[in-house]
């Protein structure tokens, strides 16, 4: 029994040993360094707003505390972002990208086009799920379900075919047939927002972090539908899970695989092509800064909530979407034509 305990002791110092060695490569290797996330969007929307949030914090967290810069890279729904990893990024474990998730469903429905197999790259983490809801603007504004039905027409904006707020669109008007036209384009939230608030738009569809907090408080903005069970504080219990409005199979499977990105909300991931500890180091950054009171308490500010998933379970769930039956993926690639 000694001699057994004598062997796990051992065995338990090489692994800290192993794990020190670990942690002062990294170390030598990030100080002085500067450590940047690229975002494929524009700046001052959702998906820009988190990751500026994270690029506050994570440098605390990374052995060397390099510098973190955040570059926006936007295109092509920010599949262009996606695609530098592999492209031209430095492979060295200092450059990640956050991205919007719509692509992961284009990726499966539209595998010919997208040609990115999002389970291939290194996944750091998500942040939070994307509590998307949709909303009419002004006094005379889409106000509920039935409101927005009962219109000849309702005017969303959209980054392009792929994007998350283009799936949203596409959803309202051929799952359940609403009278949407959506108008492509928009760089990013901002823009859009800007175009809600000249009238060029009848309201928008976006994360509930998207939206404004001036406009929800003073009663601007009137959001009636959600995309996701769950709901988070900022949106009224009031509002109604579009899934309460299927009346259909297909209709709910549908549903499914196009609000799957919603799932994966704000995501971070880094080319599989870089050193495995490096990589590690930054998994380890990420799941810190989602503990640090400080990163939490800016983003509560923001109204952006932290419900963190692994890299692993992100990877994990993007396999199980690949799995669903051709007929079923068949037929939402027609949201794409």
């Amino acid at each position: 029994m000694i001699r057994n305990g004598a062997v796990v002791c051992n065995l338990v110092v090489q692994l800290s040993l192993l794990g020190a060695t670990v942690a002062s490569g990294a170390a030598d290797f990030y100080q002085g360094k500067t450590f940047t996330i690229v975002v494929g969007s524009t700046p001052g929307g959702g998906f820009d707003t988190v990751a500026r949030g994270v690029a506050r914090h994570i440098g605390d967290h990374i052995a060397g505390r390099p510098t973190t810069i955040v570059q926006n890279m936007p295109g092509a729904g920010s599949l262009t972002a996606v695609r530098y990893l592999d492209a031209t990024a430095p492979k060295d474990g200092t450059v990640m990208t956050s991205f919007n998730a719509g692509l992961i469903t284009q990726s499966i429905v539209e595998r010919d086009k997208v040609k990115i197999d999002f389970a291939t790259f290194d996944w750091i983490g998500v942040v939070s799920p994307e509590f998307v809801v949709c909303y009419g603007y002004g006094p005379n504004g889409v106000s509920s379900w039935e409101d927005m039905m009962g219109r000849k027409e309702f005017v969303l904006g959209a980054t392009g075919f792929g994007a998350g707020n283009y799936l949203t669109a596409a959803t309202l008007r051929e799952v359940f047939h609403a009278p949407v036209k959506v108008i492509l384009g928009f760089p990013g939230d901002a823009e859009r927002r800007l175009a809600v608030q000249r009238g060029e738009l009848d309201g928008d569809c976006s994360a509930i972090s998207s939206v404004p907090v001036e406009w929800l408080r003073d009663g601007k903005a009137h959001i009636f539908v959600r995309f996701t069970e769950e709901r988070a504080p900022e949106i009224p219990n009031t509002v109604p899970y579009i899934g309460s409005f299927a009346k259909s199979q297909e209709q709910e499977q549908l549903l499914e695989l196009l609000s799957a990105g919603d799932r994966i909300g704000r995501p971070f991931i880094m080319s599989n092509q870089l050193p495995p500890d490096r990589a590690a180091e930054i998994r380890k950054a990420f799941v810190a800064t989602m503990d640090d009171p400080a990163f939490r308490g800016d983003l509560e500010k923001l109204q952006v909530p932290v419900i963190p998933l692994s890299g692993t379970a992100a990877r994990d769930f993007i396999a199980k979407l690949s799995a669903f039956p051709p007929d079923l993926v068949a037929k939402a690639r027609r949201f794409y034509e």
